[in-house]
């Protein structure tokens, strides 16, 4: 079922193949910056830095984003395989802020994979899937993973963030002022807001088994 493009989604088996899990991204970066690079082709002293520095966003977001009892207890209901592709670049500052805690949510089912793709390497990719005409990552596009039929999607950032993101972007606020605040938000928030929303989004996406069906144990 999975060696042709569905209707739905320009991903194919081949851009699967082609994907990373979440380890080997990280491993990837690592080994970018040990030699002063990043992702892309743009290595300029500039784009290393926010690489460096999104790195150390990434392990802060790997320890602080905890999911409640609640978010637990519905990614273990959910009964349908998914793969959930993320669209992302090391330099990005949203993609370190949110695809580790996307990646834990990801990892409370046994039934998801998660595959990375690099934007700068598959542009028909996000292409497809741009936000307000800009190729804005991190984008999260939800697959069945036995059909390839696409469920859903997510991104650039939660709503609360897009939403200072677009008041600033509209105000021509200065550069370094806007990445402080937005960058700001996310220190503060801890990636709430991006588990409640997931919380609505993965009844939307995923088939869940009834709670008066669980087995005891998980009650």
């Amino acid at each position: 079922m999975m060696n042709k493009t569905m209707p739905n989604t320009v991903i194919t088996a081949a851009h699967l193949a082609q994907a990373m899990n979440y380890t080997q991204y990280r491993e990837l970066i690592d080994t970018l910056l040990a030699e002063n690079k990043t992702t892309g082709t743009d290595h300029s002293e500039a784009m290393v830095d926010y690489t460096r520095m999104n790195a150390q966003r990434m392990r802060r977001v790997e320890k602080t984003t905890l999911l409640d009892d609640e978010l637990v207890e519905l990614m273990l209901r959910v009964q349908n395989k998914m793969i959930w592709v993320i669209v992302t670049e090391a330099w990005c500052g949203d993609a370190a802020q949110t695809v580790p805690a996307i990646v834990k949510i990801a990892d409370a089912s046994p039934l998801i994979d998660v595959k990375l793709l690099l934007r700068d390497e598959h542009l028909e990719v996000i292409d497809a899937y741009l936000t307000n005409g800009g190729r804005s990552i991190p984008k999260l596009i939800v697959l069945d993973a036995e059909t390839m039929e696409e469920l859903g999607t997510w991104g650039p950032r939660p709503a609360a963030a897009q939403e200072l993101f677009m008041d600033m972007k509209a105000r021509n606020v200065p550069y370094n002022e806007f990445v402080e605040k937005l960058h700001g938000w996310y220190g503060k928030d801890r990636s709430k807001a991006l588990l409640q929303e997931f919380k609505q989004l993965i009844p939307q996406w995923g088939r869940l088994q009834p709670i008066e069906e669980q087995p005891m144990e998980r009650l």
